[in-house]
């Protein structure tokens, strides 16, 4: 290989600045210098290597015939160069020249494959990099294209098909969930984790036995079964998995340039059927293989910092299952010496530090050595200042820190949950807004928030708590406001304000729309419409006073919720229960609650078994009960709070509350009996799933001056369910009431309430009136309804509605106010959905409404919906709620008397 370069040398020398053929020699002395940087692993040569494929490059000037070998040669070697440093300028530029090089073979050039795939394999890698969807989608995208060129019998064909499937499995490890796989299969769609095991399949069957790449084709099989044994737990598929690798090893004899890789990938497989069976000799033979595939990643090797923390990893199973000391020990080496190789800004640096923290902690926790939680806490604490964008991985990360902060009552727990919010914020930030995706953001904010309030309020920073809760709860809507943002402060901003304010609304209802009606998230116009959208959001934060837009919001602004009375935020974390008033001039008040995370998901599995009973047995016994205990524990201390603040009887109040609090009736709280409180005797509640949401509902002020359109729509008689007879008279009520009143009066009833009449009706009503079913779905929140004559009226549906200056809504229906059981700070059901929307107040029901008494509410309810001029009032909405209520208090069951709630303003 020496003698190579040095004839390449000489030849180069015979060829002065200004030969015709020095381009040449330039070229063929640099692939002599990658060939024996390849046996060697001599950065240097690398480094010469790339200096003369730039100068060779410089020699053939656009039109000349060897350019395009040029980009190729060049690209390949910064490639090269990328693996063994981690540098991403040289990425970025290898993908620029293979660009350029894909230009050079349009349409019809019969090498036009392998510049697609060679584009699109550096996309990848960039994707590995830095998360950025639109690389990984754009792999696919030009993976397609490169399979398209080449057909069944291509010598290339079973690489495309590789390559494809192996892009696919990335994006599904990124995005894929089972809500993701069920929605793909509904719509006749093949996953991506299932495509991509078919395509491999097919690559294999093209690489029979004696095919010199079969073993590529069987390495790539297996981790694709692995990932469906990971969804869909079919013992068959790991086990698969497991016979693939060993094939593909068998095929890998000493000395193969890819040996190593089957070891590795055999050794995680056997330590993942480990912990799925615990059988000792699968973890043994991985700990084996492990180590023989870092015997073959030397110093230099691209992946010796994955040979090092897959072999610590299996250690550290081992000592948990064996408890050996050497072995924990050997673990910490190991993960030291990886992250040595994941420099700052490298894609793994941030697992790299957890891994290393928690076997530290782990020693800590076995040994007692207090230089072991001091190092923990030094390697969490590099993780706020990544600088590569955020992932699932670097969220895991964060919370692993919080966890161990609080197991150790360690001061950076705090720090630790703020950072755990800023990668959820970017992490969330990489899916759409689509419905198909809120498992994954159920996953990654699973009680982040509620610890991070508790953690909060027990360091005493208590207006951190009230931000930081708000950033991590209601995460879907969230992001689904980005789009929605009320730009009229904007709108007024001298010169550009109107302008961007009408182009970002324009983008904002262009891209929303993108997302609803693309089943991939990072489509070519999506991709180009979320630049755009960025580029704007950047433009409006530099103009004075904009600096904040669409960030996390400040306490100063939260804190604009109280206006009209007291916001009480009632938490429940595995740490502590906490409630937190929230009052318009002073900072909040801490009340503590005297009950336990566990105790309160009993409490709510009470409530809700015992509402399912609701109207079938006499269950007025059972739930004083349950009201006398909220009141005893939570509510009771909130009162008592809100009387030393000098909050008034008959105030109003609101209540916001967290995780299982979310399916209590905290406003029915009370002792029941005779001359003693309960809370409706005192306040008149309203609740508000956050309080941002009830700061934008405070700011859409209502122009009573401007005609007020009523709609009502009544459907007793649906496409599914029982009829009900009380619709038609409910609607008629509803009418009387409000026809002398409002500028007009719409009534869809029966065969005209279709969906489509439900939504057109929408787009030219801002008060609405709704009775019919509610059909709740705790598993898929998203399909919840309102049942039409012609179907269901869904959540999904509702939520692209794009309605003008709503104002009211009272859902005279069930379950409307019920949402994901597994979630409950996302807030998903068919209230916050009408509230989303844009209505700045809604009446709904936490539990089934008997048909006759919603007819007697709606009738005492909307006579004190009115003003003194008039007119129809939707800030007056809780108050009437609360008179209509204590007028039929002798007259309805208990459970009637409490079921409908009022939302917002």
């Amino acid at each position: 290989m020496t003698d190579d370069v040095e004839r390449c040398r000489a030849a180069l020398k015979r060829c002065a600045p200004g030969h015709s053929d020095r381009s040449y020699t330039l070229n063929n002395l640099a692939l002599s210098l990658v060939d024996r940087f390849k046996q060697r692993g001599v950065p240097s040569d690398l480094d010469e290597c790339i200096e003369l494929h730039r100068a060779a490059l410089l020699l053939r000037p656009p039109g000349h015939s060897d350019r395009l070998h040029s980009f190729n040669n060049l690209a390949n070697s910064l490639l090269d160069r990328f693996r063994q440093r981690g540098v991403p300028s040289d990425l970025d530029e290898c993908i620029e020249l293979y660009r350029a090089a894909l230009l050079l073979r349009p349409p019809g050039n019969s090498d036009r494959s392998y510049s697609l795939s060679s584009l699109a394999n550096s996309l990848r890698h960039r994707f590995m990099q830095r998360s950025v969807p639109s690389d990984l989608d754009e792999s696919i995208e030009l993976h397609r294209a490169a399979l398209l060129l080449r057909p069944p019998g291509h010598s290339d064909r079973s690489y495309s098909l590789s390559s494809l499937a192996n892009s696919l499995r990335h994006r599904f490890t990124q995005r894929g969930v089972p809500s993701d796989l069920d929605e793909f299969t509904q719509r006749g769609v093949p996953s991506d984790l299932d495509e991509c095991i078919e395509l491999h399949r097919a690559a294999l069957l093209l690489r029979p036995p004696g095919h010199s790449d079969r073993s590529y084709s069987l390495n790539s099989l297996a981790p694709n079964l692995e990932d469906r044994f990971t969804q869909r737990s079919v013992p068959s598929d790991l086990d698969e998995c497991i016979e693939l690798h060993r094939a593909a090893l068998l095929l890998r004899l000493p000395g193969h340039s890819d040996r190593s890789y089957s070891l590795s990938s055999l050794a995680s497989s056997l330590r993942h059927r480990f912990t799925q069976r615990s059988f000792p000799s699968d973890l043994d033979e991985s700990i084996e293989l492990h180590l023989a595939a870092l015997l073959l990643r030397r110093a230099g090797h691209s992946d010796r910092s994955w040979s090092l923390n897959n072999l610590a990893l299996s250690l550290r199973h081992r000592f948990t299952q064996r408890g050996v000391p050497s072995d924990l020990d050997e673990c910490i080496e190991l993960h030291r010496a990886a992250l040595l190789l994941c420099a700052p800004g490298h894609s793994l640096r941030s697992s790299s530090l957890s891994s290393l923290a928690n076997s530290f902690r782990e020693r800590f926790t076995q040994q007692g050595i207090s230089s072991d939680l001091d190092e923990t806490f030094s390697l969490f604490s590099q993780l706020p200042h990544i600088s590569h964008a955020a992932s699932r991985t670097d969220l895991t990360a964060a919370k692993s820190w919080a966890a161990a902060a609080e197991e150790t009552n360690h001061d950076s727990a705090l720090l630790a949950y703020q950072s755990a919010l800023k990668f959820l914020d970017q992490h969330v930030t990489l899916f759409s807004s689509s419905s198909r995706h809120f498992d994954a953001v159920r996953i990654a904010t699973a009680s982040l928030a509620v610890d991070t309030f508790s953690c909060s309020v027990r360091h005493g920073a208590l207006t951190t708590a009230v931000e930081l809760v708000e950033q991590g709860r209601a995460v879907f809507w969230t992001q689904l406001a980005r789009f929605r943002t009320t730009l009229d402060e904007l709108s007024t901003v001298r010169n550009t304000g109107a302008a961007l304010a009408k182009e970002f609304k324009q983008l904002s209802f262009r891209l929303r729309n993108a997302f609803d009606q693309s089943t991939e998230d990072q489509s070519p116009q999506i991709r180009q419409l979320t630049i755009k959208w960025d580029d704007m959001v950047s433009r409006i934060r530099m103009l004075p006073d904009f600096s904040r837009f669409l960030l996390p919001p400040l306490f100063s602004d939260l804190q604009k919720a109280a206006a009209e009375g007291p916001v009480t935020i009632v938490n429940a974390s595995q740490y502590s229960c906490d409630a937190l008033i929230v009052l318009s001039n002073r900072d909040p008040v801490h009340v503590p609650i005297d009950i336990t995370q566990i105790e309160v998901s009993d409490l709510s599995f009470e409530f809700q078994s015992l509402s399912k009973e609701f109207g079938s047995f006499d269950t007025q016994h059972q739930l004083i009960s349950i009201l006398r205990k909220l009141w005893h524990v939570i509510v009771g201390p909130v009162v008592q709070a809100l009387r030393v603040s000098n909050v008034h009887p008959g105030s109003r109040i609101w209540w916001c509350p967290t995780a299982e609090f979310t399916l209590l009736p905290l406003h029915a709280a009370g002792l029941y009996e005779k001359k003693r409180d309960s809370l409706s005797h005192i306040y008149i509640s309203s609740y508000t799933p956050t309080l941002a949401t009830l700061v934008r509902a405070r700011q859409q002020v209502s122009r009573d001056a401007s005609p007020q359109h009523f709609v009502a729509i009544g459907q007793g008689n649906p496409d599914e369910g029982k009829p009900l007879k009380c619709v038609g008279p409910e609607l008629a009520v509803v009418a009387q009431s409000l026809t002398p009143v409002v500028s007009s009066f719409t009534s869809l009833e029966d065969s005209d309430a279709t969906v489509e009449g439900a939504f057109d009706a929408l787009n030219h009503n801002q008060w609405l009136h709704l009775a019919c079913h509610g059909m709740p779905n705790r598993q898929q929140p998203f399909e919840s309804s309102f049942a039409m004559r012609d179907g269901p009226l869904m959540v999904k549906d509702i939520i692209r509605s794009n309605w003008q200056d709503p104002q009211f809504a009272f859902l005279s229906a069930c379950h409307t106010t019920v949402g994901d059981e597994k979630s409950p700070d996302e807030s998903i059901h068919l209230a916050a959905a009408m509230q989303f929307s844009g209505f700045r107040s809604v009446i709904g029901s936490m539990w089934s409404v008997d048909d006759k008494v919603a007819q007697e509410v709606v009738s005492a309810f909307y006579g004190n919906l009115v003003n003194g001029s008039g007119i129809l009032d939707c800030t007056r909405a809780a108050m009437a709620l609360h008179k209509a209520v204590k007028k039929l208090r002798n007259k309805i069951p208990l459970e009637q008397q409490i079921v409908f709630i009022h939302i917002g303003v």
